[in-house]
């Protein structure tokens, strides 16, 4: 019998937006569990995921597994959800990857969360899901998005792309290391309670 994630990878891989990903054998990268505590909701998978198929298995993996303070095992089990924004690589653009396609989430992602009856913490990665997910309620721009996390719990816990390419915003803003990953850490700590 056919689960209705089953039916939904199904559909994506049969949408002709997605034809080219099906052609080349690349399935939908994302990682469900409809006993997930935690939903990250991220920007699209990059190269290096698109050839392992494993979500944020890169650097910001590294990264993003560290912020939240527990281990490779618990990012990658039924305690955790990965949706980005794109299920696919969106490719190369000028100053780095092209941004996630809009139909991905607008079509899908509702689906997907509502299968899911036990999410405690929504991680928001970057400006992308921050837009879609905050609407009017993000600020003037990502920083103060970010800044303003408290305003968004305990539903949303919005934070800046842990990409190796972000050195820079983080050597600008050390408040982020020093003041809002041991909250994030405590908030990924009490969902998975």
């Amino acid at each position: 019998m056919c689960t209705d994630i089953e039916k939904i990878i199904t559909e994506l891989k049969e949408d002709p937006r997605n034809a080219e990903y099906t052609e080349r054998g690349i399935p939908p990268v994302f990682q469900f569990s409809e006993h997930a505590r935690i939903l990250i909701i991220g920007q699209a998978p990059g190269k290096k995921v698109e050839e392992s198929l494993i979500p944020f298995n890169d650097k910001s993996g590294e990264k993003l597994i560290s912020w939240m303070g527990i281990d490779k095992n618990t990012f990658y089990s039924e305690k955790t959800a990965i949706i980005p924004m794109d299920f696919y690589y969106p490719g190369k653009g000028k100053t780095g990857d092209l941004p996630p396609r809009k139909f991905v989430a607008r079509e899908y992602h509702e689906k997907i969360i509502n299968m899911m009856h036990d999410i405690r913490i929504t991680i928001l990665i970057g400006s992308y899901s921050q837009k879609y997910y905050l609407g009017d309620r993000q600020k003037k721009n990502l920083t103060e998005t970010v800044r303003s996390y408290r305003e968004y719990l305990p539903d949303y816990f919005p934070i800046v792309h842990p990409s190796p390419l972000n050195f820079r915003w983080l050597k600008n803003n050390p408040w982020f290391e020093s003041e809002v990953v041991p909250e994030l850490k405590i908030e990924v700590e009490k969902a998975l309670k």
